[in-house]
């Protein structure tokens, strides 16, 4: 068994406090997620790395930070999409500040955690509101078309409606989910249908198990 992977027990007893029940079922799926990394991944964005800290709690990072990080699982990079961020690392405390307001709103609005909105935007646009994918993502929460059409987004650009409509998608995923925050990642890089494919997994696309331990990783750093 690899280091940081831990039986349920154990689990229940590092996260046993009602502010850190969404993260412990995450973690729950990701221990699935996290074995397919093992087995070698080919088409992922970037290198994930592994450490686990004092308390017995698993961290992991596209962007080790701290010396403890160890290569967890190498990937090959095909390119980055237009005008998405050239690493989460790059975004400066000063760009999240820019929307920090907008998100606060959303957040509040939509019954979301503020932290796990700006971990969503760092990954997917390191704060560019004029973020472009190859697939046709656009803005800070990268809307695809339809999702923008779903959510009545006359504007992707508009940082506001931006943030509100992924914001939105992100609670409503979460509801379909039983707010396992994980399955809600994987379903807002791969869409719901993919997530039910694959039985309420998370799909094995290695895109999406990257994105998810990214945007979790984020998430436990600005919580």
């Amino acid at each position: 068994m690899p280091t940081g992977f831990y039986p349920k027990a154990l689990m229940l007893r590092m996260f046993n406090t009602p502010d850190q029940r969404k993260v412990r079922a995450g973690l729950y799926s990701l221990l699935g997620v996290l074995v397919g990394l093992c087995i070698g991944v080919a088409d992922s964005n970037a290198d994930i790395f592994m450490f686990t800290d004092e308390s017995g709690t698993p961290h992991f990072s596209d962007v080790p930070s701290d010396s403890r990080y160890r290569l967890f699982m190498h990937s090959e990079s095909e390119g980055t999409n237009v005008g998405a961020p050239q690493r989460a690392s790059s975004v400066k405390r000063t760009d999240r500040e820019i929307f920090t307001q907008e998100i606060k709103r959303a957040a509040s609005f939509y019954q979301l955690d503020e932290a796990l909105l700006h971990a969503v935007i760092t990954v997917e646009s390191g704060y560019n509101s004029h973020s472009v994918s190859r697939k046709g993502a656009v803005g800070l929460m990268q809307l695809m078309p339809d999702t923008a059409r779903r959510y009545k987004v006359t504007n992707s650009f508009d940082p506001a409606q931006n943030i509100h409509a992924g914001a939105q998608y992100l609670s409503n995923l979460l509801v379909q989910f039983d707010n396992n925050i994980p399955l809600a990642l994987a379903a807002y890089n791969a869409g719901e249908n993919n997530v039910r494919k694959y039985g309420g997994h998370i799909p094995p696309f290695p895109e999406t198990k990257a994105y998810v331990l990214k945007v979790m990783d984020f998430y436990q750093r600005y919580r």
